[in-house]
C-alpha cells in the first residue's frame, strides 16, 4: 500500500482588479489585499504556490509570495478563470433555474468544453491526500469559479452547486484531505486579515456583513 499524507489546500481569489478584462492587473486596494493575505499566511508552512495565468492572479501570487519564505509562485492553467460546469435545465431547482441559466448564457460551446477539461484536471491536481509521509500545505491563487468548484467537490455536492458559492477578493478558504477521511472545509471565504473597507470589494453593500 502506498503511503499518503494530509494535504492542506489553501484557496484564495485574486485581489481586486482594475477591470474584468483578461489583461487587467490589481487596483491599489487589490495590492493591499494581496499583501495582507501574504501576512496572514506567513506563519503557515506553505511550501507550494500555484496561480492562474491571468495578470490579476499572477500579481496577487507575487505579492503573497513576498511575505513567505522560500516559496516561488508557479503558474498553471488549472488555476485559471474558467466556467467549470454548465448544468442542464433539469438539474436545477425550479425556482432558480432561469436565473442560473441566464447567468451562464454567454458561455460558448468551446468555453464549456475547455472548462470541463480544466475542472477535471484541477480536481486531479489539487485535491486528495499527497504521496509520501509528509503533509503538504499548498496555496492556489485563483478565481471565484474555481474556489466554488473545489468547495463543491469537497462537500460532494451536485455538480451545478458551484454556482452561488461566492468568493471575495483575497479571502481565504482552506480544505483538508486526510487519508481515510472525507475532505473537510476548515475555512470558507475568511476575510479576517482584511480591514472592513477591503471586504467584498466589487460586490453590492449588502454583502458586507
Amino acid at each position: 500500500m502506498t503511503d499518503t499524507a494530509t494535504r492542506y489546500l489553501y484557496l484564495a481569489r485574486h485581489g481586486e482588479a482594475e477591470s474584468h478584462g483578461d489583461d487587467s492587473g490589481l487596483t491599489a486596494a487589490g495590492r493591499r489585499q494581496a499583501a495582507l493575505l501574504g501576512r496572514r499566511l506567513a506563519g503557515r508552512p506553505v511550501s507550494v504556490l500555484h496561480h492562474g495565468p491571468l495578470p490579476r492572479a499572477a500579481e496577487t501570487a507575487r505579492l503573497v509570495a513576498e511575505q513567505l519564505t522560500g516559496v516561488r509562485p508557479e503558474p498553471c492553467e488549472e488555476a485559471g478563470d474558467f466556467v467549470p460546469y454548465v448544468p442542464a435545465r433539469d438539474e436545477l431547482p425550479d425556482d432558480s433555474a432561469r436565473f442560473l441559466l441566464d447567468f451562464l448564457g454567454g458561455t460558448t460551446a468551446a468555453e464549456r468544453e475547455e472548462g470541463a477539461v480544466l475542472a477535471r484536471r484541477a480536481v486531479e491536481r489539487f485535491t486528495g491526500p499527497v504521496p509520501g509521509r509528509e503533509e503538504r500545505h499548498e496555496l492556489v491563487v485563483t478565481h471565484a469559479f474555481l474556489v466554488g468548484w473545489l468547495v463543491r467537490h469537497a462537500l460532494d455536492a451536485p455538480a451545478w452547486r458551484w454556482l452561488g458559492a461566492n468568493a471575495a477578493n483575497a479571502a481565504l478558504t482552506v480544505l483538508r484531505y486526510t487519508p481515510g477521511r472525507p475532505p473537510a472545509v476548515l475555512l470558507l471565504n475568511d476575510q479576517g486579515h482584511l480591514p472592513e473597507e477591503l471586504h467584498w470589494t466589487g460586490y453590492p453593500p449588502q454583502y458586507r456583513f
